[in-house]
């Protein structure tokens, strides 16, 4: 994120700090909302198998420096312009302008609001913090309650999405029955049949 008026790196921290202090609001706000923005970076049934501990991929809701566990990963240096936040919650089938569109709501919250994103966890994986929805139907429920993600995208627009993605939720069950534990069970032929060739 650059300084509007000089072009400069406004994330790159100070000797000592993992973050500038405006990067560690925007993590915040990244963290804040990151369940519910959960259905924007993981749409798909399929996406939520990522969510297991040691895959490389987060589970919960986590910061760290250089770390592929943590949710948002911070790489940076006093004086690197590439100083930066990795997030690393997302699957590959998210609609792009959504996701990002998700991001950039909550991480300008983070900044207005000046949220903390607590301290950096170095076991991401064990970090007593919050955890990531566990399916699609759990991602839904919490969008749901999201009165910033109603006023960010818009009452229609956030009714229409969880119409949508609760319908293939619905569908899933219908196939597979509720209990398929993401983290746990095996790609079930209804995944197959619905993202193989699609995606």
């Amino acid at each position: 994120m650059a300084a509007r008026d000089s072009g400069v790196n406004a994330f790159v921290p100070q000797t000592g700090e993992p973050l500038s202090a405006l990067g560690r609001a925007y993590v915040g706000g990244l963290l804040k909302h990151a369940c519910a923005a959960s259905s924007f970076t993981t749409p798909t049934v399929n996406g939520y198998r990522r969510r297991r501990p040691f895959s490389l991929a987060p589970d919960r809701v986590t910061w760290a420096e250089d770390n592929r566990a943590a949710m948002a990963r911070v790489i940076a240096a006093p004086e690197d312009s590439a100083s930066r936040v990795e997030n690393r919650v997302g699957e590959p089938a998210a609609n792009p302008y959504l996701y990002l569109a998700s991001q950039l709501f909550s991480g300008i919250d983070g900044i207005r609001r000046q949220l903390d994103p607590g301290p950096l966890q170095e076991t991401p994986y064990a970090a007593d913090v919050p955890i990531l929805p566990r399916n699609l139907a759990e991602a839904l429920d919490v969008l749901e309650g999201s009165s910033f993600f109603r006023e960010a995208f818009g009452e229609e627009f956030i009714h229409y999405w969880l119409h949508l993605r609760r319908s293939e939720w619905a569908r899933f069950v219908a196939a597979e029955g509720a209990d398929v534990d993401m983290a746990g069970d095996p790609v079930t032929d209804w995944e197959h049949r619905e993202y193989f060739e699609l995606f």
